[in-house]
């Protein structure tokens, strides 16, 4: 019998983890959008290197319960976001490496899920693994990036440079107290 050809992008997933198969690949960072939208605009991600993926399916029988359906996903990127310090552009290195179990409805999911460990999710007729694989991702995107030492120092007006500014704007109340005494400011 010949063995299935599985398409991530329209993924039988009931099937995938029957078969116990295996998917990997590479795709260009760009075609990721939501991803990307997080890049730093001096680095688009067309500059990014390739993002890549695995994923493997198996079907795990508990004692005394039902069938279980679960994937591994695993994912490595390299991304180029804005350092909230210094704003210049900073690499980091995104890896994802998760297990998730898949049950037949929504409720479930949700039940499961707040009581496990593992993430769980509905079943759904067909998996958009690009789309799965996008949200692990922006998920292991890092709160706050910056660099561990800034490239350039940050620049700072110092208080001499801030008093001759002062000085040379003036004063508006004085400008009010002049034109009350009938003066010219």
């Amino acid at each position: 019998m010949k063995p299935r050809a599985f398409v991530p992008e329209k993924l039988d997933l009931a099937a995938f983890a029957r078969d116990g198969a295996s998917l990997d690949g590479e795709w260009p960072a760009a075609t990721l959008e939501r991803l990307a939208d997080f890049g730093a605009p001096e680095s688009p991600a067309e500059a990014w290197p390739a993002v890549r993926w695995s994923l493997h399916g198996e079907i795990r029988q508990p004692k005394g319960g039902a069938a279980q359906v679960w994937l591994h996903l695993a994912a490595q990127a390299h991304v180029a976001l804005t350092c909230q310090r210094c704003l210049q552009p900073v690499e980091e290195a995104l890896e994802v490496d998760r297990w998730i179990r898949f049950v037949d409805t929504e409720a479930e999911a949700a039940a499961l899920d707040a009581d496990s460990d593992d993430d769980v999710l509905a079943l759904p007729r067909h998996l958009d693994a690009r789309e799965l694989i996008e949200d692990e991702l922006l998920l292991a995107l890092p709160l706050v990036p910056r660099h561990e030492a800034c490239p350039e120092p940050l620049v700072h007006q110092d208080e001499a440079g801030a008093a001759e500014v002062e000085e040379e704007r003036p004063n508006p109340f004085a400008k009010l107290a002049a034109l009350k005494r009938g003066g010219s400011a």
